[in-house]
């Protein structure tokens, strides 16, 4: 099937462009908004010492004879935000009233901090290491959680997870450490070039077999360091994704204008989440 793009033409100047959010990503008249419940965990045994929030946002059409599919969103009060740019629970109602996606569960979910610390954020301790640390604290300590009070599908298929920056590169790590769990990813500028140690996807990528993962990425012409030959955001998009073509992934990469800015990632949600669940 052929699909027309209308034609729309290319800002000239690339740092300093802004995406309008399309209607999918606004409160739509006759869709029912979902339930937003908050969430305080102080007690991981994976992070001793973290105090964090996290929100679970129940749609509409949830029946708890029907198991949910479920959607994680890492900095999850930035990921919830109505009036911000990403606006997951907004554009999770928009969806699933539509039936343009199964009906899911989002949770949203934010970094640890150590309440009174003098460096109180445990953010890139949490997203940017390569191991399967953040992941089994998702499994144990907060999907529990989730399930003891919802109905969640225990296939893979239908468990996804987002997140920008450094939490994009967490989400791509969540579910290759455990694809047995996480199948869908979506990773928007992901923080590749801070990842402890370097980041090991271009080389790892095609020298394992390949895991049933579906990926959407999104990068900016102008993130952090575009024209530096070291510390390139960038280019690490970029060479994940050559990676993720040359091993025949099912993946898609959106490369757009801008600076490290959540914009561009949080209009494209909606049709992240279409694609994904396609």
């Amino acid at each position: 099937m052929i699909v027309e793009v209308p034609y729309q033409p290319i800002p000239v100047d690339q740092s300093d462009v802004r995406y309008v959010h399309g209607p999918d990503s606004e409160l739509r008249p006759g869709v029912p908004a979902g339930e937003t419940v908050e969430f305080e965990w102080n007690d991981s045994a994976i992070y001793p010492g973290t105090s964090r929030k996290f929100w679970v946002h129940v749609p509409v059409k949830y029946d708890p004879s029907e198991p949910a599919s479920l959607m994680v969103f890492q900095d999850g009060q930035w990921y919830l935000d109505p009036d911000g740019e990403v606006r997951g629970g907004i554009v999770l109602d928009n969806l699933i009233h539509r039936g343009e996606i199964p009906v899911t569960i989002g949770v949203f979910v934010d970094p640890g901090v150590f309440v009174g610390a003098e460096n109180p954020k445990n953010r890139n301790a949490e997203y940017d290491a390569f191991d399967d640390r953040y992941v089994n604290f998702l499994l144990t300590e907060i999907i529990p959680q989730v399930t003891d009070r919802y109905s969640i599908t225990d296939d893979p298929d239908r468990w996804g997870i987002c997140g920008g920056s450094s939490g994009g590169n967490c989400a791509l790590t969540a579910a290759w450490m455990r694809p047995d769990k996480f199948r869908r990813v979506i990773g928007y500028l992901s923080s590749f070039v801070q990842m402890p140690g370097g980041n090991p996807y271009p080389e790892l990528i095609p020298s394992v077999p390949n895991k049933p993962l579906r990926i959407f990425l999104q990068a900016g012409h102008r993130d952090l360091g575009w024209n530096e030959p070291k510390g390139n955001w960038l280019a690490a998009n970029l060479r994940v994704a050559a990676a993720l073509a040359e091993a025949d992934y099912d993946f898609r990469l959106v490369l757009g204008d801008g600076d490290h800015s959540p914009n561009h990632g949080g209009v494209l949600l909606p049709d992240a989440l279409r694609w994904l669940w396609r």
